[in-house]
């Protein structure tokens, strides 16, 4: 199956991975950045209902220079105290968040149609591809409509979640460590999709459907 997720993504398909049963218990859809298309906005916006986020490997987000969004509201506490007691400390599934900033590319209007959040994800992708991660700054402004999340240093072998998944993904099939993710939701029970629902879904739209569990293996097994 995960030569199968891999080709996909290669291809410019969307693939669906679960994470665990004792996480978030959630199957996310995700994307290669490099291949982001305005209809894979809509798909995610429609068919997941979720929040399109961006993870960056923990490489380029160093590049970048971007922090965790919670290392800007520690040093913006001294002026601004309630940023201090909002700290995520107590999540319930992770001991500590992937989120960092949010971004629009400045060719983008809004930056919240399909069109402009597919211009932006595309343009963060190619300057991490082609190494331009200098012109970060001068390309984009903060904040915007598209959601960065950080991960963590070796990925999955460190953390389980969506951000570092979809990372390892990235990095097994060759391409960029940018991805695009978002959680899918039931429009009927108001809960995150279950992995039924979830695994019909992928049938019914002729999708790879995987995992956690199996992706960290094959990333462990990748890395070895």
């Amino acid at each position: 199956m995960i030569q199968e997720a891999l080709k996909a993504l290669r291809r410019g398909e969307i693939v669906l991975v679960f994470d665990a049963d004792n996480r978030e218990r959630e199957t996310d859809m995700i994307v290669a950045a490099e291949k982001i298309k305005p209809e894979h906005i809509r798909i995610m916006r429609n068919d997941a209902g979720g929040l399109i986020c961006v993870p960056v490997s923990w490489e380029n987000s160093e590049k970048l220079g971007i922090p965790y969004m919670t290392d800007i509201m520690e040093e913006a506490s001294g002026r601004y105290p309630v940023l201090g007691k909002l700290s995520p400390h107590d999540i319930p599934y992770d001991e500590k968040s992937a989120f960092s900033i949010t971004v629009n590319h400045r060719k983008t209007f809004t930056g919240i149609t399909d069109n402009d959040r597919a211009l932006t994800i595309g343009e963060l992708a190619g300057i991490c591809r082609d190494d331009r991660h200098e012109s970060f700054g001068d390309l984009f402004r903060s904040p915007g409509h598209v959601t960065l999340l950080r991960a963590a240093d070796g990925h999955v072998l460190r953390r389980g979640g969506h951000t570092e998944m979809s990372i390892a993904l990235m990095e097994m099939a060759g391409l960029t460590g940018v991805a695009v993710c978002c959680e899918m939701m039931d429009d009927r029970t108001g809960n995150s999709l279950s992995t039924e629902d979830a695994m019909k879904y992928a049938r019914e739209h002729d999708l790879i459907f995987m995992s956690g569990a199996e992706l960290i293996e094959s990333y462990m097994e990748f890395r070895s």
